[in-house]
């Protein structure tokens, strides 16, 4: 199947998790440096609430992009979360524990035709089918939860278990064509280094973002994935040099590839600007 054009995800780096049953924190989350605000109807919500968080979803509060994330098919609000999210039209909406491509079919059906999904993997039955996870039409984007992975497989939730797992989110992503995908949350909130180093682990690794669970978090997963200023002006040098084979810059060879990682670096120095 050719991917569905319209529904066209807007680009973001870093989008903020705010509980959907406290709508008094909306504005607060738009407010907070983030460039999306995903309202949380999932693991946020106590079970009781869901019903208060539905009935809650806005997207009035900011001009930012609003995604919700719903709760998994075959859980008992999964249908009715659809239902609310298809009367809300919101930005995109994210699909936990996303393992079968039949799920998506579904869930792109009961959505409007320009709703895009946000395929989150956090489960090995996810991971072992990402390939066509990320090649399905109605998906724009691939996000991986890696603490559910690691609560799945039982391993430990580092960088050398995980490694692998990330790897093959990030080329399912490159060969389906769509957006870089996002890269799990930090758990620590009150540890900004730990954060910025995170960000600069998945950025190394090709993620095109983080997901963030506290406002705190913003600033750190922010400069964590903007080029510094030593790779922003080697970028701007390299695109500075006129010709279209290769040429020496500084005593270093320069041709295709080489510009198309310093467009790339210049358009995420861009991209993790703080919103306006």
């Amino acid at each position: 199947m050719e991917r569905e054009t319209v529904r066209l995800l807007p680009v973001f780096v870093v989008p903020l998790f705010a509980p959907a049953d406290r709508p008094e924190r909306f504005a607060k989350a738009a407010a907070s440096g983030a460039d999306a605000v995903i309202l949380d109807l999932e693991d946020a919500v106590q079970p009781d609430a869901k019903v208060r968080g539905r009935a809650a979803l806005t997207t009035a509060f900011t001009p930012l992009p609003v995604l919700v994330r719903i709760n998994a098919r075959g859980t008992r609000c999964h249908l009715d979360d659809l239902a609310a999210v298809a009367r809300l039209v919101p930005a995109g909406v994210i699909l936990p524990k996303a393992e079968d491509p039949r799920d998506l079919d579904r869930v792109a059906a009961a959505l409007p035709p320009s709703v895009p999904i946000v395929a989150l993997v956090e489960s090995a039955a996810g991971l072992a089918h990402v390939r066509a996870l990320a090649d399905h039409p109605a998906v724009a984007r691939l996000a991986f939860g890696s603490v559910d992975f690691c609560a799945d497989l039982g391993c430990a939730h580092s960088r050398e278990a995980l490694a692998v797992a990330r790897f093959e989110v990030i080329l399912a992503s490159r060969l389906a064509g769509i957006g870089a995908p996002l890269d799990g949350v930090t758990t620590a909130l009150d540890d900004a280094a730990a954060a910025v180093d995170d960000a600069r682990h998945a950025r190394s690794l090709g993620f095109g973002g983080k997901l963030a669970i506290h406002p705190r978090q913003i600033a750190p997963i922010r400069e964590g994935f903007c080029p510094d200023a030593v790779e922003i002006a080697w970028a701007e040098k390299v695109l500075a040099v006129a010709g279209a084979g290769a040429v020496a810059v500084d005593g270093t060879m320069v041709d295709e590839p080489v510009r198309i990682r310093a467009r790339a670096l210049l358009a995420l120095a861009a991209a993790t600007r703080p919103p306006s």
